[in-house]
């Protein structure tokens, strides 16, 4: 039984020409998932760092997205060893890791992405959906193969460093997250800001440079446009809660500001 190397992320961002869009699926429920997915989306983004997600949702929303060519990648909640194993395990292909703002820190976490010698990997593909229960002949000897690691840059320290945690062997790519960024900032809430903006763009230059594909968080469409312009490779551009969100508000808008009932 094959694992197909189209699944990595590192693998489809390799063979595009164009930037590869994708969503948010920040509310656990493996329909949203499979909504987005089918929505004909490049990328979905299991979110456990900022989510109600443990082992069993993301499992679930990783079946229900596999019947679509839209890829998933999982955000763990951080660079914890022992989760980025347990999520490789429920099958999990493609990781995203949130708060990289050293080498080292990059290190560690390419590290808890392989088997020995390279890495810390736990081996229990037996048991897991990883190797589908020892149906993927020479899944041990050939995981990194099949699993792609994404680090987010989200401080005014990561930005200083993002040239050198791109460089890191076993990085195949960096997303950067202005919300956070600006935080670090002192310009919470200030994702727009041009010090934020600034800073976005000399992460974008010093992982290009390290000759890494860079992407970004951009809900607003006129910047996601800016960044892309500016040669984000991947990008998220919304949110399954925040399209619910805003779409009930309209509803509401819409529906129940009407007059009296005619007659009473």
């Amino acid at each position: 039984m094959p694992l197909h190397l189209t699944q990595t992320f590192r693998h489809r961002l390799a063979e595009t020409t164009r930037p590869l869009a994708g969503m948010w699926v920040c509310s656990g429920s493996p329909v949203m998932a499979e909504i987005a997915a089918g929505a004909g989306l490049d990328w979905v983004l299991i979110d456990m760092e900022h989510s109600p997600n443990g082992l069993a949702s993301v499992l679930a929303q990783l079946q229900a997205v596999a019947a679509y060519p839209s890829l998933p990648v999982v955000r763990v909640s951080s660079g914890d060893s022992v989760t980025i194993k347990q999520v490789l395990d429920l099958g999990a292909q493609n990781i995203l890791v949130p708060m990289v703002s050293t080498p080292q820190q990059a290190h560690d976490v390419v590290a808890a992405m392989h088997y020995p010698p390279r890495g810390v990997r736990g081996i229990g593909s037996a048991f897991a959906r990883s190797g589908r229960w020892s149906r993927v002949e020479g899944y041990l000897r050939d995981a990194d193969d099949h699993v792609a690691l994404f680090v987010q840059v989200e401080t005014a320290e990561g930005v200083d460093n993002a040239a050198a945690i791109a460089a890191v062997d076993g990085i195949d790519g960096v997303f950067v997250g202005p919300g956070d960024l600006a935080a670090s900032m002192g310009l919470i809430g200030q994702q727009m800001h041009p010090e934020v903006i600034a800073a976005v763009l000399r992460a974008f230059e010093s992982v290009k440079a390290a000759g890494k594909p860079v992407g970004v968080n951009a809900f607003d469409p006129t910047q996601a446009e800016s960044y892309l312009d500016a040669g984000a490779q991947f990008i998220l551009v919304g949110a399954d809660v925040a399209l619910v969100a805003r779409g009930s508000e309209a509803l509401t808008a819409r529906w129940t500001r009407r007059g009296t009932i005619p007659g009473t």
